[in-house]
């Protein structure tokens, strides 16, 4: 994965090698080069995985990074499927004493080659009063679904440098569940 300011400096790079070894290129040729390259360079972008999540800083105790495998066979919509199905059984009202604040899914693409984006909040209990003025702590949950049925997994906080286990217990509900489906989805860990 290349991130569009290292293609723009290579770029740039191989740009100006190109005119130190050659002067006497004009102006005209040097654009028609650059704007060529330039196209080059907006594809190579555009081919890049345009949804490819995040790994987990090191050494995090908020973020939780994995991958769920289907069952061997599995179409990749009827994965997908399946996928949407557990997320959306997952209790609104929370379990083991998180997610008390409910979900939201706030990105509904549960299709091969999309992320679906959910957004949990806990409840208003006391850390949330005194360590977030009030407001519930938000947690995101992000489904990268590959081709192939193959979901990568990113569930992490958007504050603080730990969460007290919260995302492993959320995860490790939808690991039970997807279990239950035949997947094979190894048990979160920080």
């Amino acid at each position: 994965k290349f991130s569009a300011p290292i293609l723009l400096t290579t770029f740039a790079a191989s740009v100006c090698a190109y005119h130190i070894k050659a002067p006497e290129v004009g102006r005209r040729d040097l654009f028609r080069q650059v704007a060529s390259s330039g196209v080059a360079v907006a594809f190579s972008a555009a081919s890049s995985p345009a949804n490819a999540l995040d790994a987990c800083p090191k050494g995090s105790n908020n973020c939780i990074f994995t991958t769920w495998t289907p069952p061997s066979g599995t179409d990749d919509n009827a994965a997908a499927s399946t996928l949407k199905k557990v997320i959306e059984s997952y209790p609104q009202e929370g379990q083991n004493k998180v997610d008390l604040g409910g979900w939201t899914i706030v990105d509904d693409s549960f299709a091969p080659g999309k992320t679906a984006s959910i957004e949990y909040k806990s409840g208003i209990g006391n850390f949330a009063k005194f360590f977030n003025g009030g407001k519930p702590f938000i947690d995101d949950l992000k489904l990268e679904i590959a081709g192939n049925g193959v979901v990568n997994v990113r569930s992490s906080s958007r504050v603080g440098d730990s969460d007290l286990g919260v995302n492993q217990k959320r995860l490790s509900y939808l690991v039970d569940k997807l279990r239950a489906e035949g997947w094979d989805a190894p048990e979160p860990k920080y």
